[in-house]
């Protein structure tokens, strides 16, 4: 029987700053976990990433600053590849789209889709800076929105209420290059029809039947992303531009479109295909088996980017063929900080290479705190108080807590080596049913998107530990009952075994310590080695450290600064 394959693939960040706490819990740590957890089962899986370096806000940070866009992207893409590498992010490969073989491949794309007659091709008037001689991407207009009278609102989307704008909805609008009122000047550019594909893309989306075939449940497709497809589809899908008037990023290959590169969400999901041959390349493996023969796609994205993964993208590789289409779409709602909406400009936000220098080696705290409020079906909040208990109350207090005595009583009663288990009472066969049930509880939920439920089934086990720990006092039974003793001991030590594997997807660098502490192999998610008797443990180190209230204090003050 052919092993599945899964191929994951992580929004591809634009290299135009750095990476803050809610790129992370939205679109990468979520999918970090999934990976981790199909590795450690040993399925196929590639995990893609990288940097996306073209359209209007890298041109325009380029302007502000005075640099070429080829000097932002190289700066952001080394900055944040080295961000994710630190973080623990394990990517297959994380590459960028100014790589010669995305250009390639995004034409070749492109030449498919226009020879099988899958654009039209529209004369416009759009909008044109007299000043600067040149047409103007959405994100180089400013204006009063329509819906909620901010005054600086974007001619593709307001930030202040979220709205999908275009640029002719806006009120009194500005070029942002010259600061004057752009004139309407005609232009040619190459649509996708999109309205020509209600039909299939709702039996796709609502009853996950694809060319008559079932191709994913519905029933596990986040709730949020289910609607906001419908509600698209039932609004009425409209031609939508696929190349823009643009000298930076992927030109358009056929006669007629000096001037025109593609737009970027057309060209930045076929990133994640190039990104995939430039690997297979490097490893000596075939792409098509990850795009194609019902390889699985699981997208995981924030949920502005839902449209794009879950429309226009499934759209482009229908009409293209030959390609699977996503089996999930596990978008995440939006993190806030400390009960605000994330904001680069306000610089109303936690940097992730800042955070890395200001708790260094404390990768895993944020990991945790990030999945444990997850904002999986809503818009939930970090806050730096709840991340400080969560490290002392949680990670400190019952996870590293029960591991430091498992540990330290091992190495005091028997020089650290694994005591025989005797007779077993039914208190110990309750918490090894426990134990042996803890793989496929959290892994059921893991294959569910279900992330912050399947941290909580570790965190239990812990709890479990600690709780079996406390009520049987191996302690103060060494005196009287040896053999009591060691298997008590035995089976905390099992446990022990058991979370160092079930922790690694969400916790990497703590279960690695962990195995180091145990003195094994970084074990596999369904088959968890039993500790034999006799085998030699190292000495106790402390997983987690309490984060004193100082610390936090220096935190809120650099954000309110």
């Amino acid at each position: 029987m052919t092993k599945k394959r899964y191929t994951v693939t992580s929004a591809l960040p634009y290299a135009n700053g750095p990476l803050h706490i809610g790129h992370i819990a939205g679109a990468y740590l979520p999918a970090d976990i999934y990976v981790r957890y199909r590795k450690s089962k040993q399925d196929d899986v590639l995990f893609v990433c990288g940097s996306d370096e073209h359209g209007a806000a890298i041109t325009l940070r380029a302007k502000k600053e005075g640099l070429s866009p080829q000097e932002i992207v190289d700066t952001y893409h080394q900055l944040n590849k080295q961000s994710f590498a630190d973080f623990g992010i394990n990517f297959d490969i994380y590459y960028r789209t100014s790589d010669p073989l995305h250009h390639q491949t995004a034409k070749e794309f492109f030449e498919v889709l226009h020879e099988k007659g899958v654009f039209t091709e529209t004369v416009s008037q759009q909008f044109f800076d007299e000043e600067h001689k040149q047409f103007l991407a959405d994100r180089y207009i400013v204006g009063t929105c329509p819906k909620c009278g901010n005054d600086n609102a974007y001619g593709d989307q307001c930030e202040k209420c979220g709205s999908a704008l275009s640029p002719n909805e806006l009120i009194n609008p500005k070029s942002t290059l010259s600061g004057n009122e752009p004139v309407m000047k005609e232009t040619k550019h190459w649509y996708l029809p999109m309205q020509e594909h209600e039909d299939w893309l709702r039996d796709w989306i609502e009853n996950g039947v694809f060319n008559g075939k079932q191709r994913h449940n519905p029933k596990h497709w986040r709730s949020q992303v289910i609607g906001q497809c419908k509600s698209w589809i039932d609004g009425g899908l409209r031609e939508r531009a696929m190349t823009r008037d643009l000298d930076w990023g992927v030109k358009v290959p056929i006669e007629g479109a000096d001037g025109k590169v593609l737009y970027v969400w057309l060209d930045a999901p076929i990133g994640y295909i190039s990104a995939t041959k430039q690997w297979a390349l490097d490893n000596n493996k075939n792409w098509q088996d990850y795009w194609q023969n019902d390889a699985e796609l699981i997208h995981f994205i924030g949920k502005d980017n839902i449209v794009f993964h879950a429309i226009i993208f499934p759209i482009i590789l229908k009409a293209h063929g030959d390609f699977v289409l996503p089996t999930n779409v596990p978008a995440n709602e939006f993190l806030n900080l400390e009960g605000q909406k994330l904001s680069t400009s306000r610089n109303w936000a936690i940097w992730l290479h800042d955070y890395l220098k200001d708790f260094e080696g404390q990768q895993d705290v944020l990991r945790y705190a990030l999945c444990s409020t997850a904002p999986e079906s809503k818009d939930t909040d970090f806050a730096w108080a709840d991340f400080q208990t969560r490290n002392n109350s949680e990670l400190v207090g019952i996870f590293g807590n029960f591991i430091n005595r498992v540990v330290v009583l091992t190495n005091k009663y028997w020089d650290g080596h694994i005591p025989a288990k005797g007779n077993l009472t039914s208190y110990d066969e309750e918490v090894l049913a426990e134990l042996s049930n803890c793989a496929d509880k959290v892994g059921q939920l893991i294959e569910n998107y279900k992330l912050r439920e399947a941290l909580s089934g570790v965190i239990n086990l812990a709890r479990l530990g600690n709780k079996y720990l406390a009520d049987t006092e191996p302690w103060k039974l060494k005196k009287t009952d040896e053999k009591r003793t060691q298997t008590i001991l035995n089976i905390a030590l099992q446990i022990a075994a058991h979370l160092s594997v079930f922790s690694e997807p969400f916790l990497p660098f703590t279960a690695h310590k962990l195995s180091d502490m145990l003195n094994i192999e970084q074990g596999r998610w369904d088959k968890v080695k039993e500790l034999q008797s006799g085998h030699k443990i190292n000495g106790a180190n402390l997983l987690f450290t309490k984060i004193e209230d100082e610390v936090i204090d220096q935190q809120l003050s650099k954000l309110k600064a």
